[in-house]
Order: C-alpha cells, then structure tokens, then sequence
C-alpha cells in the first residue's frame, strides 16, 4: 500500500467509474484496475461494490476513505510546510511593521519582495511595537520592523538595527501657535497631543516638560493618514516622523512646529527602528529574503536621505 494507490481509490469514489477515473488521474483504465486490485489485496477484502453501477464502497472500503483522505491530506500538508521552510516558490510570510515604517519602508520592500518572489503569499499586520511583540510571542508573525528600544536588553529577542525615523511636532496652518513668533513646550501642552503609541522613554520626557509622572497623548492611532487629518480639522499637535509627513508639509496642509526649549534627547528619536524576530527561532526563507530585502531598500533611502541633506 502507497499513497499513490490511495489517491486513485478516492479518484474512482469520486468519479464512481474506472475509465473516467483513470482519465482524470493520467493512466490507462488496464492500470488504474490493477492498482484497485493490488489495494484490495493488500487489505484482503473487496473495497467497491462492482455489483452496484454506482461503484459504492463497501463497509470496509468507506473506512480506507476516511483514512485515505487524511493520510493524503496530511502528506500534502507536510510538502507544503517543507516548500515553506525550504524554498521561496511557494508558502506564506506573515510579518508585522509598525506605523512609521508602513509609510514608506515596508510598502516598498514588499513591492520588491513580491516582484523577486510572486508565489509567495505576504501578508504583514501594521500595530504598535507592544501588540506586535505580543503578536511575535504567539508565533502569529515571525518578525516585525518597528521601535526597537524595548526589546534591544530583552535575551528573548533579537534586534538589528534600522535607519532611524526623526520625529517633529506638527499642526494645521490655521493653528493658533502659528501666530506666535517663539514656542516653547508650555505652548505645547495648551492643546490636544495626536500620536502613535509612544516609546516609554520618550513618554517620560514628555511627561518631565509637562510636569507629570506620566504622558498619554490626547488622540493615539496606529494610522498615519488617520492622524493626518484629524489635525488637520483641529487645534491638536501631531507628532510623528518626518518621513511621514514630509509631503503634506511641502504641500503646505501641515506645519512643522519648532519649540525652542525642547530637549536634544527628545527630538528626532521617536522611532528607532529595526528588525526584531525571537531568539532561537529558525526564520523561513521567505522571512530571510524579506529581512534582506527590508535592508536592502532601508540603505538606498538612507543614501538618497543623505544626499538630499547634502545639497
């Protein structure tokens, strides 16, 4: 008994007929029988009922079924879960990103990704670095691209590091700070705060400028467009990174606030992103062509970053 026999026995209950079974299999009818029959041998009993012009399975050929259909399904399962592991023409890849790096990063690397790699399925969730972790842990996604700070001391993952996203504060430009000719962080503080979630260092800071034991903003999204427009249509301060919003700056919908006393460990680090995956797990290789892939496209950003500062 093989798993090929087993498969032509569930093709002829399917088609209930020897010559249309065979055809749909690929083989000549002679064949096909011969396969039944040794089957059948190998049990010691008959499995169809060749009396009845409906071929019906016999009580113990009902039994090979069910047992026919996981045995094959399982082995299909197991190739499956093999071509995941092993090669990067078939599978899935289930990854997570945070929303600094859904802006631009990650869209772009899986546009890449997808173009080296079409047969695999890529799907990645976009939260904040708390829920992904959480998501990582669960083995529901095997990395993710967000702030990293939290799990850089942390043995059970691992980091690699990313080309950091400087943050600003920003506001519509009808807002009513606009009008002042210098800000301080006392002005800031008068009016609604909208963010992502926050780095716990970071958060602190805020919360030492605001006199506070601890900070939340007014109006926290894990999107950015969402966040984008609520600002836009109120009196709230975003913050977020300049990646995100360098374009709707330039277009003039937003204004990059500036306050004078805001501290050097403040600006510019609220997101510090990187790679993070579990320590000791083996990746796909869909993930590795992925990780490499994130890389790959994060230097040539940060070169043409480079070279727009330059001139």
């Amino acid at each position: 008994m093989d798993l090929r026999q087993l498969r032509y026995f569930i093709a002829l209950l399917e088609h209930r007929s020897f010559v249309r079974a065979a055809d749909a299999i690929g083989i000549t009818q002679p064949a096909f029988s011969r396969s039944i029959q040794g089957l059948e041998q190998e049990f010691g009993c008959q499995l169809v009922d060749r009396g009845n012009k409906d071929l019906r399975p016999t009580p113990e050929g009902q039994l090979v079924l069910q047992h026919a259909l996981r045995l094959v399904q399982g082995a299909s399962n197991l190739v499956h879960e093999i071509n995941q592991m092993t090669k990067l023409d078939a599978g899935e890849l289930r990854f997570g990103c945070g929303p600094a790096s859904a802006v631009a990063l990650v869209p772009d690397a899986v546009a890449s990704f997808v173009n080296r790699h079409p047969k695999v399925r890529t799907a990645f969730m976009v939260d904040n670095w708390e829920k992904l972790g959480r998501a990582l842990s669960r083995d529901e996604i095997e990395f993710f691209v967000a702030d990293i700070r939290h799990f850089e001391a942390d043995p059970s993952f691992q980091t690699q590091a990313l080309t950091a996203k400087r943050g600003l504060f920003f506001c519509r430009p009808e807002h009513p700070l606009l009008g002042k000719e210098s800000l301080s962080t006392n002005d800031m503080f008068s009016y609604p705060l909208a963010a992502s979630q926050i780095p716990p260092g970071v958060r602190k800071v805020l919360a030492n400028l605001n006199g506070r034991i601890d900070f939340a903003p007014s109006i926290e999204a894990e999107h950015y467009l969402a966040l984008l427009r609520i600002v836009r249509q109120t009196d709230a301060i975003g913050i977020g990174t300049e990646e995100a919003y360098r374009e709707a700056i330039a277009r003039g919908e937003l204004v990059h606030l500036r306050f004078r006393n805001l501290p050097h460990n403040l600006d510019g680090l609220f997101a510090r992103c990187g790679i993070v995956s579990r320590t000791g797990f083996r990746l796909s290789p869909a993930a590795r062509a992925m990780i490499e892939t994130l890389i790959e496209v994060d230097q040539v950003s940060a070169a043409l970053e480079a070279v727009k500062v330059a001139s």
